[in-house]
């Protein structure tokens, strides 16, 4: 199939409207996370599970049915990084998670994102098998973080495994970065 004979796919469709979703859920979680009492808390856990589930959704329906947009392709993570960033702030804040955690996460996570976009213009990088572990031990992570009646050292045992997934993968990601940067000038004769 040639690039002319592609089907344009409007970014109107179900993948990109379960983006937004989690998007727009994002402040619903927050806000239940803050309310007191339990029950706050596991609709907190509830959102961020649905939130959490539209994130595998919408990548799965848009390769099975191509529906692959530009909006897509900026719009999911960002709303990945807004979902997990959400939890990891307001946990630090109501002094469950210390902020260091927060802070190692979310700079690499911006560290990265803006590494992705410094190499659009060469190639893109897909996302790693490493990658999909980080997003999960993650959520897992932040899972067991909402529920009320965990014990810590669990608690802290999966957030400690998401801290060194997403450090080691962060450095794989820029080793990467780096190896296609020296292809893309060879290629121009630098």
């Amino acid at each position: 199939m040639t690039k002319d004979e592609r089907r344009v796919v409007s970014p109107w469709n179900i993948a990109n409207v379960l983006t937004v979703l989690r998007l727009a859920l994002v402040p619903f979680f927050v806000v239940c996370l803050f309310l007191p009492g339990t029950g706050w808390r596991l609709t907190a856990l509830a959102v961020f599970g649905v939130a959490s589930l539209t994130d595998h959704l919408d990548g799965e329906l848009a390769r099975r049915y191509g529906l692959i947009t530009d909006f897509g392709k900026i719009a999911d993570p960002i709303a990945d990084k807004a979902l997990i960033g959400a939890a990891l702030v307001c946990l630090s804040i109501l002094d469950e998670l210390p902020w260091w955690v927060t802070i190692v996460i979310l700079g690499r996570e911006l560290g990265i994102t803006l590494l992705r976009f410094m190499l659009l213009r060469h190639a893109v990088i897909p996302a790693s098998y490493g990658g999909k572990v980080k997003t999960v031990l993650q959520i897992a992570a932040i899972v067991l973080y909402l529920l009320p009646w965990v014990p810590d050292w669990l608690r802290w045992v999966t957030m400690l495994a998401a801290l060194l997934v997403t450090v080691g993968t962060g450095v794989d990601y820029v080793v990467r970065a780096i190896r296609l940067r020296q292809v893309a000038r060879q290629a121009r004769g630098e």
